[in-house]
């Protein structure tokens, strides 16, 4: 998506490279003229043609070294930095004070072919001369990565794999984002200098043909790409440039995937575009913050990663950049945030790496600070660009874009070390229904973690097929509550502090009950010690989402109804239900809900809905039920 830029640059650089050379004429006047041309056609934005004139120049006159300088800034610019090296070693040779730039591009040229030794005597050497500030700071930088890579070490075992011919061609291919069941990939693919967004399914261990996807996003005149979609493939935000609707030269814009197909996509309009550069959106899993990078005025230079949070009324709040434990005076860019919402992934060419750009980790703290950088390391990164990764759900699989030798991206596959890995998520995938009509449901679904009350999912099922996927960090006991205005609430527990369940996906469905007498809804969040009536810390999540039930619905009287397996004294456990109930009623009470609208009753073991003889029989005839009067 940085292709307009890239085109824009090298021109300017180009030009700026004629005027500050010492221009040494050449005695043969026709190797000048040649060289004179070849400046023509640069003006002109014809490289082609300026380099074959240059190439004859320089066979006209093999000591001209304004042309072999010339030609190797034209090379290097392009990224062909074999073909650029030689050239400048020439120039050295030949004319050793024509230019200080010369070390400079020679140095950078290492660099970006991964000879680091080399580059770092030649920038070293160059760094003593007298650099504007912008200079200074560019071969700084170099420095820095020269030094990163001689002294990098690692003994982490990584394979990477490039993906089948299914989805990798002669063309450029980028951008991977897969779905949370790892069964479907949309990626950007560049042919003949257009952008378009393809898929492929994995089906029987193998990925199927890459084609279009279906629908409006892809267009013929405009380029799409830098995207990402949401945990259940139905939502696709991407950048669009050029677009007539568009706000400024590229713009993110969003699809939903309704009835089969893409939907016409959406520009997500101001705050989160501008005149200027928007592109490379990330969402979160639950859809409620969106990270993007831009040129926007207030950043740290360059191109920023920003993020924007999505307020209740629906609307995109102004966006926050980063700051500087990201963003560095150079560009960043593809932005990935894991389904853990802590752990986020980027491209950067400002911290150290091993030449252009690298890809790296930071995570969010206790305090929403995020971490120093951590550079992926080899074999992830090398001296070539790394555009963008996608990590699995577990965190134990990457998907990156990575350039080669001659500059083409493909889409690889690799194993992430357990030091690179986010934390492990595992999911609920399900479907809410009306339990009456069996129609479906759009609902809020949450997620709480019961140790420290964080909520850390909240999100809507689908409008259209009631569809949610929920996200669970492994390590912790989780409340899942579903809530819709007319229905009674459902509440789940879902145990995932042991880490072996990173790979495990729930699956269900939940029917919530309209409001009217009768209904009965179970608070399986409700934790009391062994013979205790005073509900646990934990409890405070399904004792507050009770609370609020009643709150927003003013008329509605409830029972608290609590019961026990049978084990034990049958007049112990009668007592013990009663007081349960008893103690869930006083809370209410002592939150504002009048007596007259609270009833607490326990009725022991007398209604088993289990097999008491069974484990599993016996914990479900434990509970506490709500139950509408």
């Amino acid at each position: 998506m940085n292709s307009f830029f890239k085109i824009s640059c090298f021109f300017v650089l180009t030009c700026w490279s004629l005027l500050t050379l010492g221009q040494t004429s050449s005695p043969n006047k026709k190797a000048q003229a040649a060289y004179e041309n070849a400046s023509k056609q640069l003006s002109l934005q014809n490289k082609s043609q300026a380099k074959e004139e240059l190439k004859k120049a320089i066979l006209l006159d093999p000591t001209f070294a304004t042309a072999y300088q010339q030609l190797a800034d034209i090379y290097r610019l392009e990224k062909r930095y074999k073909e650029a090296i030689p050239l400048y070693k020439k120039v050295l040779q030949i004319a050793p004070d024509l230019t200080n730039l010369t070390l400079f591009g020679l140095g950078e040229s290492q660099l970006g072919v991964g000879l680091y030794q080399e580059a770092l005597v030649n920038l070293t050497n160059y760094a003593t001369g007298n650099l504007s500030q912008k200079g200074r700071e560019k071969v700084q930088k170099y420095i820095q990565d020269c030094e990163f890579a001689i002294h990098y070490n690692s003994k982490e075992d990584i394979q990477i794999m490039r993906l089948p011919p299914a989805i990798n061609t002669s063309d450029d291919e980028y951008f991977p984002k897969l779905t949370a069941d790892g069964k479907r990939i949309i990626f950007t693919r560049k042919s003949n200098n257009q952008e378009n967004f393809f898929e492929s399914n994995f089906n029987e261990g193998n990925w199927s043909s890459s084609e279009k996807i279906s629908g409006s996003i892809n267009s013929d005149f405009f380029n799409e790409g830098a995207h990402t979609i949401s945990p259940d493939g139905k939502y696709l935000f991407f950048t669009g440039c050029n677009r007539p609707n568009g706000m400024g030269s590229c713009d993110i814009y969003v699809s939903k995937f309704e009835k089969g197909t893409w939907s016409a996509p959406h520009n997500l309009g101001a705050p989160i575009n501008t005149k200027g550069w928007e592109a490379q959106p990330a969402i979160s899993s639950d859809g409620r913050t969106l990270y993007f990078v831009s040129n926007r005025a207030g950043g740290m230079g360059g191109s920023d990663i920003w993020k924007s949070e999505l307020s209740a009324d629906g609307k995109w709040q102004t966006p926050q950049n980063l700051g500087d434990k990201v963003n560095t005076p150079f560009d960043e860019r593809a932005p990935y945030i894991h389904a853990d919402n802590r752990t986020l992934y980027f491209a950067s060419e400002g911290w150290p790496g091993f030449g252009q750009f690298d890809l790296f980790k930071t995570q969010l703290d206790s305090l929403g600070q995020w971490s120093y950088p951590t550079n992926l390391g080899r074999p992830i990164n090398n001296n070539y660009d790394q555009t963008g990764i996608h990590v699995t759900m577990n965190g134990t699989i990457g998907y990156i874009a990575s350039a080669d030798s001659t500059g083409q991206l493909d889409i690889y596959s690799l194993n992430i070390p357990k030091p690179l890995q986010p934390i492990a998520v595992a999911y609920i995938q399900g479907t809410i229904y009306d339990a009456e009509s069996k129609e479906p449901l759009s609902a809020i679904i949450s997620v709480t973690n019961t140790s420290n009350g964080e909520i850390v999912y909240l999100s809507d099922s689908d409008d259209e097929d009631g569809q949610f996927i929920a996200t669970l960090p492994v390590g912790a006991n989780y409340a899942v509550h579903v809530q819709k205005e007319g229905y009674m609430f459902d509440s789940k527990q879902y145990d995932i502090s042991n880490t072996e369940l990173k790979d495990e996906v729930f699956e269900g469905s939940v029917f919530l009950q309209p409001i009217r007498s009768g209904s009965i809804a179970q608070l399986n969040n409700i934790y009391f010690d062994t013979d205790s009536a005073i509900p646990l810390k934990k409890s405070e999540t399904e004792l507050q989402l009770l609370l609020k039930f009643l709150q927003v619905n003013p008329k509605v009287t409830i029972e608290i109804a609590g019961h026990t397996d049978n084990t034990g004294n049958k007049i112990h456990n009668q007592r013990l239900s009663e007081n349960r109930a008893s103690s869930i009623a006083k809370f209410l009470l002592s939150k504002g809900i009048p007596a007259t609208r609270v009833i607490s009753t326990g009725y022991g073991d007398t209604k088993p809905i289990g097999d008491n003889d069974t484990i599993d029989g016996r914990q479900r005839n434990r509970r506490t039920e709500v139950i509408l009067r």
